[in-house]
């Protein structure tokens, strides 16, 4: 990864979530933090800004500990919200926290999950989907890219996400977003939708991959590229092109996919 990272002199890294397993951080001065994120992503071609948002398992520990800017304090690279936007030259780039729009965490009492800051919900999740829907709509970038921890569309273990499509794959479809990225499942793979122009995106290979549970026959033709490995991948964008690569672990190419868009001024 950090070569690959080196090799196209990325502008920065984005992490879909479930940052620290299983739990979460215990707090800000959780020696995970520095185990698992600044010893680990020690190449060059890393040392740039990474977005994060929070995946469930991160809900599981001490949420407030993610978002702290102590943690930026010791390492610079480190920022993770809860929802938020970032504006880059070529495309406008909307995090959204889907782990509050799971109805099952909510019964889960096998784990204990750290819902500060969510409740009331119903509130939390109206404001989510208000600040995205208004988000895109305002949006002049020329690609609309939306990052949640959950699969909307996901051929692997877990699936799509029943609450995501209800709820955010509405306002996606409304807005001519062209990539929904996201991680989850600990696989790589690549959906086209067939009812818009869509491309969902899943990186979830940072570990725990191989689990052989896919479901291809599902998405038919959508279906542009499964890896049921460790991997991560990359997007390039220019102001007509965007192109996406999928590598395994020693930065071997596995899938690429390339698309030209045509942008009409009006005067």
């Amino acid at each position: 990864m950090g070569k690959a990272a080196e090799r196209l002199n990325i502008d920065f890294v984005v992490s879909t979530g479930d940052n620290f397993y299983d739990n979460g951080l215990e707090g800000v001065d959780d020696p995970a933090f520095e185990d698992s994120f600044t010893k680990i992503y020690t190449a060059e071609g890393l040392q740039k800004q990474w977005y994060s948002i929070l995946g469930n398992h991160d809900y599981r520990g001490d949420v407030e500990a993610q978002l702290s800017p102590i943690l930026s304090m010791i390492d610079a690279r480190w920022l993770c919200r809860r929802s938020f936007h970032v504006n880059t030259e070529m495309a406008d780039f909307f995090f959204v926290d889907t782990t509050p729009f799971v109805d099952k965490y909510f019964t889960d009492f096998e784990h204990s999950y750290d819902w500060h800051g969510v409740f009331p919900r119903s509130k939390y999740l109206a404001d989510a989907l208000e600040t995205l829907e208004s988000g895109l709509r305002e949006s002049t970038r020329k690609w609309k890219i939306v990052v949640g921890h959950h699969a909307i569309r996901s051929a692997g273990y877990h699936g799509e996400t029943q609450e995501l499509i209800q709820h955010i794959l509405p306002i996606l479809k409304a807005n001519n977003v062209d990539f929904y990225m996201n991680g989850h499942d600990h696989c790589l793979e690549h959906i086209s939708s067939l009812d818009s122009p869509i491309q969902y995106l899943t990186s979830g290979g940072g570990s725990k991959a191989w689990r052989g549970d896919t479901n291809y026959e599902h998405y038919h033709h959508g279906m542009k590229f499964f890896y049921d490995g460790q991997g991560f991948m990359s997007v390039e964008l220019t102001s007509t092109e965007a192109q996406i690569m999928f590598y395994n672990v020693y930065g071997d190419v596995l899938h690429k996919w390339k698309t030209i868009k045509e942008f009409h001024s009006t005067v």
